[in-house]
């Protein structure tokens, strides 16, 4: 099994590129809408954000993804807080998952890969960048965000000349039918590997 970590900045566009994949045949695992999934149906993970980051965290049993946004982006402790409590329980979400998929080929779509300092555990990973206009404007439109909100997410990540380094591809996602390009020869370069 060859399992690739695919990451990006806020507003790469690091979840189109993971579709693209998907519509290859390649099984995709989307951590943050899985770390969203796992916040509403496990009661262990419910307990421990509610005691760390209080009643507003859920609203009538829904999580309150607004509050917990606005507390964790403007405070690095309580970003790496949250991290520490969800992160465990979808990687071993993600293993079980792995462990069900057909073929050698699986895709970890994770927008902390090099953040939390593990491309080590993924055999291939692939940097979604794009330009910082085409991410604001992804972003005002996607998220309804101010232009002061989506900076303060980007300086909690780590900066795209950085992550290069450590990436075994780099797709540079601001034309789509370039990015689709792109996918496509990765994708048959990961296929080879096997």
């Amino acid at each position: 099994m060859v399992i690739v970590g695919l990451t990006g900045g806020i507003g790469s566009g690091k979840s189109t590129v993971a579709k693209m994949f998907q519509n290859l045949g390649v099984p995709v695992y989307f951590s943050d809408n899985e770390a969203k999934r796992l916040m509403r149906e496990s009661a262990e993970l419910k307990k421990k954000l509610l005691l760390t980051f209080g009643p507003e965290t859920f609203d009538q049993d829904v999580l309150n993804t607004p509050y917990l946004a606005k507390l964790v982006f403007n405070d690095r402790a309580k970003l790496d807080q949250l991290n520490a409590i969800v992160h465990p329980v979808v990687e071993a979400d993600f293993r079980d998952w792995a462990s069900k998929q057909p073929g050698g080929l699986v895709i970890q779509e994770n927008p902390l890969i090099f953040e939390k300092k593990i491309q080590n555990k993924y055999d291939k990973v692939i940097l979604v960048t794009a330009l910082p206009d085409k991410k604001m404007e992804r972003l005002k439109i996607r998220d309804r965000a101010t232009e002061k909100e989506i900076i303060a997410r980007m300086n909690n990540q780590m900066r795209d000349e950085e992550k290069m380094n450590f990436a075994d591809f780099v797709i540079l996602n601001d034309d789509l039918k370039e990015t689709e390009k792109e996918v496509f020869r990765i994708y048959n370069q990961l296929l080879s590997a096997l």
